[in-house]
């Protein structure tokens, strides 16, 4: 396989299906962000967390592959006309979410209740968490934009909502397990 194909040279790409698309457009936009969301989720598991952490990073990393197909199929070209899968496209399901809302819990019962928004930050670890739930949110801000021009199961855009949540508690729980400061943001009044 050549990483190279000069198909793209003139700023179009091909979607799953075969459809050529500029570049810029949201689909694009919206796998594309999907990718740089799995690359910093590739960063916080690089760092030393728990094998239970990493195991589920791993899982999050294979899903958000499928998340970047399901966003890259021309859904045309994905269904034939008598109703069948026309491609062998991967999907969410309702298991994948509940999984991220399970590990959620998990994690939730050996921390202190929030009162406040925390300041992002404490630990490099815990940073890169929270930079990565950024680009999760910004994923899922594109994804429901496409969703609205061509819709997709909604599972995609509900797995990406709980992803974000995930990765909040992800990077409490290590702030706790690192025994980094946890800043409450407390609005300062006007004086």
């Amino acid at each position: 396989m050549k990483i190279y194909t000069k198909t793209g040279d003139k700023g179009t790409t091909a979607l799953f299906g075969g459809t050529r698309v500029p570049k810029h457009h949201i689909r694009i936009d919206s796998y594309g962000t999907v990718d740089e969301l799995n690359s910093h989720i590739g960063l916080i598991r690089d760092q030393k967390v728990d094998n239970i952490t990493k195991n589920t990073l791993i899982n999050i990393q294979d899903k958000l592959f499928t998340v970047g197909a399901v966003l890259a199929t021309d859904p045309e070209k994905a269904i034939l006309k008598n109703g069948e899968k026309r491609l062998n496209i991967p999907t969410i399901n309702i298991e994948d979410i509940e999984l991220l809302e399970k590990e959620i819990d998990k994690m939730n019962e050996s921390l202190p209740p929030m009162t406040h928004f925390v300041l992002p930050g404490g630990h490099q670890t815990v940073s890169f968490c929270h930079i990565a739930r950024c680009v999760c949110r910004r994923a899922e801000r594109l994804a429901t934009a496409l969703h609205e021009i061509t819709p997709f199961e909604e599972f995609t855009l509900q797995y990406l909502n709980r992803l974000s949540d995930y990765l909040f508690v992800l990077a409490r729980k290590l702030s706790h397990d690192l025994k980094a400061d946890e800043i409450e943001w407390i609005p300062k009044k006007n004086s």
